[in-house]
């Protein structure tokens, strides 16, 4: 057993089929029953809007498209918003947590009848994170039924959420860092809607030397930031900014989303019951290893492959507030491995451990809800710590062979 864990021979190309349909039949049969079993046809079984914190895309749209630049930033105007939409006083609320100009992509969303609207929204978005996937790893036949039937993709779906759209601009982003630099900052400045994500980003590709995707990509920032001000008003950004202290501190630093929800460092120390300047600071210390490892990484010329797996995991470690269905991201971060292992070969465990991660997400939020324990960061945790490992491991080698071939020409 031990030997088979090890080599991974327990993984067969048969059982990856098998694991990836029964989650996707699964998932999304339990996602239609909860969907249409509602008392509306907005509303699933439960009493929530369909797509849940969709509703909370869509109606901030509609209230901008309805002149309000303003309301969705507002817990309460938004929420009246919100009753008024889905008939119910009684719906449970979602908040807007962006930036303005993510209003932009609301609005368009919020062109079509609620319904329509979430299909084309999960539809396009997946289609992205699917082709993202496939542009990373290209030779592997089973990524396209193995990313169908990922439990973040389930989790997504059920949230309605965005983070297929997070994936495929940061998956993309990477890929294209060495061919396409402008395109490569197009997509990481775009991923500054969710400015949490982008921490580690400004040091790898000043780091790398991509300066023409840095620049790129602070200039995608500016002309959103330049382009929602010209169009909403300066006072779009105050309202924001009191916005933004109602996420901090009651979605965040108070856990009403609940700490199993969370999947971060800082959410982990919390749900122990430490007060916030110590889950901060616990925080903004696995912050600085992630950048200290990533360091190292470029420092030693590691295989740009594993660099790129490693930002995808340390996008999400970095940050206190990244929620399960964030975890789609570490589908990039699969697939970058298995680019890396198509050519170099697998690394003991390695497959193994690409399944636990792969699994991670089905089992992240209900498994600290039950047990306590933060499996989701602490697998994701692991994986880092592998990536890295392997990383400055491989470079180490090739170092030593670079030596050892020049001293055999001397």
């Amino acid at each position: 057993m031990r030997e088979a864990i090890r080599d991974g021979s327990w993984l067969t190309a048969e059982r990856v089929r098998m694991y990836a349909l029964m989650i996707a039949v699964g998932g999304i049969s339990s996602l239609l029953f909860v969907w249409f079993t509602g008392p509306t046809a907005l509303l699933d079984r439960f009493g929530r809007p369909i797509g849940t914190d969709f509703s909370a895309f869509w109606t901030s749209g509609r209230m901008l498209l309805e002149g309000d630049t303003h309301g969705m930033f507002d817990p309460a105007t938004h929420f009246a918003f919100q009753y008024k939409t889905f008939k119910d006083p009684y719906v449970d609320h979602y908040g807007w947590h962006y930036p303005p100009f993510f209003l932009a992509v609301a609005a368009l969303v919020a062109t079509l009848p609620y319904v329509p609207a979430l299909l084309a929204w999960q539809t396009v978005t997946f289609a992205m994170f699917a082709a993202t996937i496939r542009a990373i790893a290209p030779r592997h036949r089973l990524v396209f039924l193995a990313t169908l039937g990922f439990p973040a993709v389930i989790v997504t779906l059920g949230h309605g959420h965005n983070a297929f759209l997070t994936s495929a601009l940061l998956g993309t982003g990477l890929v294209m860092l060495d061919k396409r630099p402008l395109v490569a900052g197009l997509c990481l400045g775009l991923l500054a809607y969710k400015p949490q994500f982008v921490i580690v980003l400004p040091l790898v590709l000043v780091l790398g030397g991509y300066w023409r995707a840095a620049l790129a990509a602070a200039a995608t920032v500016v002309a959103m930031i330049i382009l929602s001000t010209l169009l909403l008003g300066p006072e779009v950004w105050i309202a924001f900014a009191k916005g933004a202290v109602f996420t901090r501190e009651v979605i965040l630093e108070q856990g009403t989303t609940g700490w199993q929800k969370i999947q971060s460092v800082f959410s982990a120390v919390r749900s122990l019951g430490a007060p916030v300047p110590f889950a901060y600071a616990a925080q903004a210390i696995a912050t600085l290893i992630v950048l200290a490892a990533l360091t190292a990484m470029n420092l030693v010329c590691a295989d740009k492959r594993l660099i790129a797996a490693a930002i995808a995991i340390a996008t999400l470690l970095a940050t206190p507030y990244c929620l399960d269905y964030d975890m789609t991201i570490l589908g990039v971060a699969i697939a970058f491995c298995l680019a890396y292992a198509a050519q170099e070969g697998f690394a003991p465990y390695e497959k193994s451990l690409l399944a636990l991660v792969w699994i991670a997400p089905f089992v992240a939020r209900t498994g600290m809800g039950a047990t306590g324990i933060p499996i989701g960061v602490l697998t994701m945790i692991g994986f880092f710590a592998f990536v890295v490992h392997r990383a400055l491991r491989s470079a180490e080698v090739k170092l030593t062979l670079v030596q050892n071939w020049s001293a055999v020409r001397g």
